[in-house]
Formats: structure tokens, sequence, C-alpha cells
């Protein structure tokens, strides 16, 4: 993937330095270590797929300052985010509406405090030992914002679902809206806050120039992912993807699309860069500093993993049969 718009957008991330956390290769040991104590990953095809994606340097490049124990946190996060995903994108949940709306609920259970069965799935029992750690020292607003987060993630899972069992590709302006949550971003922009131990004001947090730099921010994330997924989310039929919904809209080929699409990618980061200097000026008395550098190193530190990535680069060794390598004791004990 290079030429013309995808050259120029990858340049414009060069206005932000890379940077990779001194505790990668701990956050890494320490990932493995959980996975496999949570029962997240047995078998061989699964753990194969799971050590390409490399969670723990996704982890590094993105939140480079965290401290240790943070930064094994968060890793942890990663991992149990794209296994979700996954069996959501490339399993049977993702194309039952019911099923996964009702899997969605026992998460959000956990989230409201009600506990998780530790006869239940691991994908469940694993988040109520995420959520512990996560909130020891969360305020009670970072907490409601994070559940309101992770709900509109889920309402936007079953609306991918529903598209999915009637065939519907969105429109652009539906999709773009819904993607700032199908990859729960917010939820890893909230991360920030955890890794950082700050608490960006409700004042500020919901003030419309705010809002609209965390929502650039989301969009540059979010469309950067679709950019360099395509293959593999193409080789599954999957279509919620910008380009496809580009493709489809505007009717154009796919390397138009890609063009189009990074192009907007481009866009998004400079309005995201202007903005920030004047948030700086008008909020910088509230402590958001931390804050804001933590979404720059989201944005330059997704566009290295995903370009670099072999969950990516070697999608065609695992998507003609995902039955594989999904590990069906996440979302269901009996299978184990």
């Amino acid at each position: 993937m290079s030429g013309g718009p995808v050259t120029a957008m990858v340049e414009a991330f060069g206005a932000i330095d890379p940077e990779l956390n001194p505790h990668a290769d701990a956050a890494t040991a320490h990932l493995d270590r959980w996975v496999a104590e949570r029962g997240l990953i047995g078998r061989t095809e699964a753990r194969e797929r799971f050590d390409r994606a490399a969670f723990g340097w996704f982890a590094a490049v993105t939140y480079p300052t965290a401290g240790e124990r943070d930064l094994g946190l968060v890793a942890d996060w990663f991992a149990w985010l794209f296994l979700l995903d996954d069996q959501l994108d490339d399993g049977l949940l993702g194309r039952d509406p019911e099923r996964t709306y009702e899997f969605l609920g026992a998460l959000f259970d956990v989230l409201d405090g009600k506990g998780a069965d530790p006869a239940g799935p691991s994908i469940v029992t694993s988040l109520a030992d995420l959520w512990e750690r996560t909130t020891e020292t969360a305020s009670a607003a970072w907490r409601r914002r994070f559940v309101e987060h992770v709900v509109a993630g889920g309402l936007a899972a079953g609306w991918e679902s529903a598209n999915r069992v009637s065939g519907t590709i969105p429109g652009e302006a539906e999709y773009v809206e819904k993607r700032r949550h199908t990859g729960a971003i917010y939820v890893c922009f909230d991360l920030i806050e955890i890794a950082e131990h700050l608490d960006v004001p409700a004042a500020v947090y919901d003030s419309e120039p705010f809002a609209e730099a965390v929502r650039a921010a989301c969009d540059v994330v979010g469309w950067t992912n679709d950019l360099y997924s395509l293959d593999k989310e193409t080789a599954l039929g999957e279509y919620h993807n910008l380009v496809t919904v580009v493709q489809h809209a505007r009717g154009i080929s796919q390397t138009d699309a890609i063009g189009v699409v990074a192009g907007l990618i481009t866009q998004r980061l400079d309005e995201y860069l202007a903005a920030e200097p004047m948030l700086c000026e008008r909020y910088g008395e509230s402590g958001i500093e931390p804050y804001l550098a933590g979404l720059r190193s989201w944005m330059r530190g997704n566009l290295d993993w995903s370009a670099s990535t072999r969950r990516y680069r070697e999608a065609a060794q695992d998507t003609p049969n995902p039955a594989r390598y999904l590990e069906s004791a996440l979302i269901d004990r009996s299978a184990a």
C-alpha cells in the first residue's frame, strides 16, 4: 500500500515523534502470563495468531510514558478487546444479533458491579479481573464515562451484526459515527487517564472544542486501522471498513477508495494538530496536557503498529477458516 495520498498520509504522521515505553518487554511477558491464567488462549492456532499481533508492543507505542504495572494492565485490555472483536467480526457471534446483545449484556453486568459467574465464559470472567484492577484508583466520574463508552460500543456491535444479517452496507456518515465506537477507541482513550493517573474534568471533556478534538483523534485511529486491515476483512467478506463503505457509496474502485480514505485521515490529523494549541491555552490549567500527549501517541503508535503487525500482513494464513483460531471457550465455557 503506497503512492499518492497514502504516502502523503504517512508523511503527515511525521509531525508526531514515535515513542516506545521502556517496559515493553515486561508488558509482553506479563500479557503472556495473563492470557494463560485467564484461559483466553488455548489451542495452537490461536496462540500463533495471538503472538503475531504483538499486543504488548502495541501498548508500549501507544502509552509510552505509562509505568510498568499500568502498561501491563493496558496490554491486557488490548488483548481482551481484540479477542472479543475477533469473535464479533470473524465468528458466528457477530452474525447473530440476538445472541450478540445477550452476550454483551453479561459483560455490562460486570461493569455494573454485579460480578461474573466463575463458571462463565472466560471473556466474561477475565473482564471482572480487568475491571477490578482498572478501577482501583479511578474516580466515579471516570467509571461512569468508561461504562457509557463500553455500552455505546456494544450497541454499535449489535448494529454491525444486524447489518451482516440483512446484507446492508452502511452509508458513509452513519459508518463514521459508529466506527468511533465499534473499535472501542473511546474506551482506549479513557485508559490514558488510568495510565497517566489523571482525571479530565467533565466540564472540559464535554466542551465542544475538546470533544471535537477527541472525535478527530478517534477518526484518525479508526480509519487508519481500516486502511491496514482491509485485506484481512475483505478476505472474510467483512464490509464494515471505511474503504469498502466509500467504494460502495461513491461507485469507485478500491484503489481510488484507498486514496480517498488516506486523504480523509490526513485531513483529520491536521485538524487535531491545529486544535491542540487552542485546547492547551483554554484548558491548560486543568492539567490536560498528558491526555493530549496520549492522543498523539495513540495516533502515531496505531499507525506504526497497524503498518507492521503480522496480524494484518499475514492475515492470509488464517482467514480461510476462522474456526481454527477462534477460541469457543471465550464465549461458551461448555465448549472448552
